[in-house]
């Protein structure tokens, strides 16, 4: 056998990559969804998060990547159970071998994901070496689309360079309540006007889509008009909403401008008397597809934050996100509790309802070809 030289196994592995990351679908057949089993099916409607700076062959996360197919993991840089700025990220280096190492673990290309806005939400900080970025708040202030465009271009080409594929961002929430302290006292919208939030978040997300990064708008169908924060509990904003917050991300939509929406845990009992909007049926279903058409990736905010779990156990939340029509289920595993088993338990959850005829398979389905539409390139 002829001694492989480094430009040839270099080549090699390169040519691999794109075959993996490019043919992905292939794997399992022609028609994804049809042939593949229902196992990768629910796995890739599942995104975690997990500890740690470095994985291991006998990591958790690479276990349930393999195992449980988990089709996506989301990075955090602190620690909110442990009370630590150790997590996920301490150098632009050790974070491009990190993700390099997820993906190396995945039969199907994982979506890696971050919230990285700019400003007070972005976990690639300086203080780990990566350039200081700015709030969107800050941006719609000065409402230069060279500003914008200058901005998004650059945490695109940081996140690209660091292996992430999916950035939780723009946030089209509209600035309607400057005091809400999630949205507004954080700096993270625009703007209060429709038409300047859709303005920035096309330039941004139009960014994003150049450098190969996935983006999730967020937070339908609108979170900047609430007084509390769905991170802490139940979040009303039945007396505050109004219907001009659905404003830019109709816009973005019809411009098919962004690849994921991210559902708010916000309840309002003109759409949903009964659930919030990451569980109503009438809410993703009805307002998100039926009415503005929407026919992409729908990924829930974080599944264990308060405004879920303190009024619904893990199933019941599980089998109404899909039933109303969310595609991924997000687990951060960083609300204030690390649950190590949370992707073999919701996947074992999911199995149970098919199994039961509680889910259809059908839906499972649906979301999976969603999914992989998306992961192509």
């Amino acid at each position: 056998m002829q001694k492989s030289t480094p430009t040839s196994v270099a080549a090699l592995c390169a040519a691999i990559l794109y075959l993996f990351l490019f043919n992905a679908p292939a794997v399992y057949g022609a028609q994804p969804g049809v042939d593949d089993s229902l196992d990768i099916m629910i796995g890739q409607m599942l995104m975690i998060g997990f500890r740690g700076t470095a994985v291991s062959d006998t990591s958790p996360v690479l276990r349930h990547i393999r195992e449980t197919h988990v089709g996506g993991v989301v990075l955090f840089d602190y620690d909110v159970e442990r009370k630590s700025g150790v997590r996920n990220i301490e150098s632009p280096a050790q974070l491009r071998r990190l993700t390099a190492s997820l993906q190396a673990a995945a039969r199907i290309p994982l979506f890696i994901a971050i919230d990285q806005e700019g400003g007070r939400v972005a976990r690639l900080k300086p203080k780990h070496g990566f350039p200081p970025t700015i709030s969107q708040q800050m941006l719609g202030d000065l409402n230069s689309a060279d500003s914008t465009r200058a901005a998004a271009r650059s945490m695109a080409a940081v996140l690209r360079g660091c292996g992430i594929t999916v950035n939780f961002s723009p946030v089209l929430d509209l600035n309607s309540n400057p005091a809400n302290p999630v949205i507004g006292g954080l700096g993270r919208s625009f703007g209060a006007d429709p038409a300047l939030v859709a303005k920035h978040g096309r330039i941004m997300a139009a960014e994003y889509r150049a450098a190969g990064i996935r983006s999730a708008i967020k937070h339908f169908p609108g979170h900047g008009s609430s007084r509390s924060d769905s991170h802490e509990g139940f979040v009303d904003v039945s007396g505050t909403w109004a219907h001009v917050e659905l404003a830019p991300f109709a816009d973005l939509i019809r411009a098919r401008a962004c690849d994921m929406v991210m559902t708010a845990h916000i309840f309002n009992r003109n759409w949903d008397a009964q659930y919030p909007a990451t569980l109503s049926r009438s809410v993703i279903t009805g307002l998100l597809r039926d009415s503005l058409k929407f026919d992409g990736v729908v990924i829930s905010d974080d599944m264990q934050m308060r405004a879920i779990t303190a009024s619904y156990g893990l199933e019941t939340a599980i089998t109404r996100a899909i039933d109303a029509g969310v595609d991924i289920l997000l687990f951060g595993n960083n609300a204030g509790t690390y649950d190590e088993s949370i992707a073999p338990r919701a996947a074992a959850i999911i199995h149970d309802r098919v199994a039961r005829g509680l889910v259809t398979r059908s839906r499972i389905i649906q979301s999976y070809r969603r999914i992989m539409a998306l992961k192509q390139p």
